[in-house]
């Protein structure tokens, strides 16, 4: 099994955090302060491993070449995460992680690249299945295209600050939260 399907599979096992919620094993505070933990958790594996020397070969099998002396991409999807949980109620919250959950993964299996701009067809499909994600959600159609415009774009877009790569597992969560949360307290009055 080639590097970017097991990325991508521990990316879609993400899915498990939300599932917890939506299968009503967990309250929403709990669900918060898992993550919590889980962003813990990777905060200290990456210290260790970037400043101690943590050398397990399944960083070399998962992490991307630009994650070798920056925070990798699983500690960034955590904290993403973690972060739109604790700034969203569950309406908001849940939509945006799934969006990085399964939209990304599949986005990334459509067009795998280290960095820069992805092809129109592969920021289609994934503006489609955001789509399709916060609409199952019951979100109104103005706040899942806002939640989907903004997952995409930052799906899309790696951008480069001062050597370090703004990774999308972080944006993606918190561009979509914050855009469904506009769409839902602004659009239906202006619509």
């Amino acid at each position: 099994m080639s590097g970017e399907i097991k990325r991508r599979l521990v990316h879609v096992s993400g899915t498990g955090f939300p599932a917890l919620y939506l299968l009503d094993l967990v309250t929403w505070h709990e669900l918060r302060l898992l993550l919590v933990f889980g962003s813990l958790a990777a905060l200290v594996l990456e210290i260790i491993r970037l400043y101690v020397g943590l050398d397990w070969k399944i960083y070399d099998e998962l992490t991307r070449e630009y994650e070798q002396d920056n925070l990798a991409g699983y500690a960034l999807y955590f904290f993403g995460m973690t972060v739109t949980a604790w700034a969203f109620q569950p309406q908001i919250a849940i939509p945006a992680m799934l969006m990085l959950t399964i939209a990304d993964p599949i986005s990334g299996l459509l067009g795998s690249g280290e960095l820069g701009i992805k092809a129109v067809h592969t920021l289609l499909a994934t503006f489609g299945v955001c789509v399709a994600i916060a609409s199952i959600f019951g979100l109104p159609v103005p706040a899942a295209i806002l939640g989907a415009v903004a997952a995409t774009l930052a799906d899309g877009v790696k951008p480069v600050i001062a050597g370090y790569v703004i990774d999308d597992n972080l944006t993606i969560p918190i561009g979509a939260g914050v855009a469904i949360f506009v769409g839902l307290q602004y659009i239906p009055a202006i619509v």
